[in-house]
């Protein structure tokens, strides 16, 4: 059962955002006290965080639906709906995050690097934050807004100084098992390894991970054996040592034509050629693989490379192989251009931005896209006349219908509000009440302009009192 997965598709869904609350205040001698109703609470967000103490995307390959909780709805007496709970997603160091046409979203190396891959939709306004001076009582709330939902593919790139390449069975597991702490698998067949292996090594003052990467094979870069799938993995290594076999028991193959075929994979997987390389000739320990290392050095020092005769079974030559790599890999370091802080860029919209477009699509159809339409059109219940109008004025107020008139939209003509898999299509009328005339003015209540008899006789005694009040003050003495 496979115990390491570095790519994976994962379906996340943020929270849904709760429904405001209409809600009219009431209590004895107040039947109509005012607007209560409290916002709905904002969904929750899927985060993908960068955690050190991961190293595998198996438990996405197990379960790749993720969702984070919806917000409470508001309730009477101004209480507010709970916000949903953000869902916090670890992935391993090197992170690639793409979307499914391959366009890269997010690379996501450093510990805590995080990236919102769902954002949970808005809580909706009660009614008691709909009120103003004009609209005393609104008898509708606006609705919450769905929350994202998204198809991502997660792709793991190692995360490391030096890369070990070379073909399979030529003794990389071997090397970075001596090099370094950690403990691959290790038998006499090709692709033993069949997960990078990461191990830290330390040489004086310096401090490197080396990773060790499945054997490549003519036509790894197509797909042939496992290069494909860990090619990835030596992208982000600045120092590349190819691993020669000089004991390999085929008569076909030898360390010059081995590096050749290798160095020809790197190239047609690409960008990997201004890495620098120095090569290993391992196995050294055996009679003939001595004798092969000695003839061909001279050939490999020719073509400008650095070379290392090693042993890892009798360990020979590691010394000055791990100090020859801890100097590239800080010369590779100081090469780097220094991390700036953060910036923070501000970008105000056009004066002349409106926010949203119009435009006259071939079936005669007048499409309006923009982020505050289409969100109020998400928010609105179309089962409240009265949500319906306050819905057709605020259009109106961002300039929509003016648009429309200029766009030559005609009384009658349809108009759409949203993308075409998702839109609220309806026929123009210009400066409609779309059904809130019964109620006056859109959003207003007469109910709060009714008399009220119990008002009405407080009153009529406030006024019989300020009336005897001023004749006792007119009365004159004898």
């Amino acid at each position: 059962m496979t115990t390491f997965v570095d790519r994976v598709e994962l379906h996340v869904a943020a929270g849904n955002g709760g429904h405001g609350c209409a809600s009219v205040h009431r209590e004895k001698f107040k039947p109509l006290g005012g607007p209560d109703g409290g916002n709905g609470g904002r969904g929750g967000d899927v985060i993908l965080v960068v955690d050190q103490s991961i190293t595998t995307l198996l438990d996405y390959h197990h379960k790749p639906h993720r969702s984070a909780t919806n917000g409470k709805p508001g309730e009477g007496g101004n209480r507010s709906g709970k916000d949903g709970q953000d869902l916090i997603l670890p992935v391993p160091d090197g992170t690639v995050i793409q979307d499914k046409a391959g366009n890269v979203l997010a690379d996501l190396v450093g510990h805590g690097t995080s990236y919102v891959a769902a954002q949970g939709g808005r809580g909706g306004l009660g009614n008691a934050a709909l009120a103003s001076a004009r609209r005393k009582a609104p008898g509708f709330a606006l609705l919450g807004e769905p929350g994202d939902f998204q198809d991502i593919v997660l792709e793991l790139k190692t995360v490391a100084d030096v890369a070990l390449v070379g073909y399979p069975s030529a003794g990389k597991s071997s090397l970075i098992s001596v090099l370094s702490a950690a403990k691959p698998k290790i038998a006499d067949y090709p692709f033993t390894t069949l997960v990078p292996n990461l191990g830290v090594v330390t040489a004086g003052s310096t401090v490197y991970t080396v990773a060790d990467v499945p054997g490549l094979i003519p036509g790894a870069s197509q797909g042939k054996g496992l290069g494909l799938e860990f090619l990835r993995h030596v992208e982000r290594c600045s120092v590349l040592v190819h691993v020669l076999d000089t004991a390999t028991l085929e008569s076909e193959r030898d360390p010059l034509s081995d590096l050749d075929i290798i160095e020809e994979e790197l190239k047609q997987y690409g960008g990997l050629g201004n890495r620098p390389r120095l090569v290993v000739l391992n196995k050294i320990d055996v009679p003939d693989g001595k004798d092969l290392a000695e003839m061909v050095r001279p050939d490999l020092e020719a073509r400008g490379y650095r070379v290392f005769e090693v042993s890892a079974v009798a360990h020979t030559g590691l010394k000055e192989l791990s100090f020859a790599l801890a100097d590239m890999v800080g010369a590779a370091r100081a090469a780097k251009p220094k991390e700036e802080a953060t910036r923070i860029v501000i970008r105000p919209k056009a004066v002349d931005d409106a926010g949203f477009t119009v435009t006259l699509e071939e079936d005669g159809l007048y499409r309006v896209r923009g982020e505050k339409p289409e969100r109020w059109v998400r928010q609105t219940d179309f089962n409240n006349d009265e949500a319906v109008g306050y819905l057709a004025d605020r259009l109106n107020r961002l300039g929509v219908e003016e648009q429309l008139m200029k766009a030559g939209a005609r009384a009658g003509d349809g108009v759409a509000i949203g993308p075409e898999d998702n839109a609220v299509v309806f026929d123009w009328e210009p400066t409609v009440m779309a059904g809130a005339e019964m109620l006056g003015r859109r959003g207003e209540d007469h109910r709060l302009d009714e008399p009220r008899p119990a008002a009405q006789r407080r009153r009529d005694r406030q006024a019989e009192r300020d009336e005897a009040t001023q004749e006792f003050e007119g009365f004159e003495p004898f």
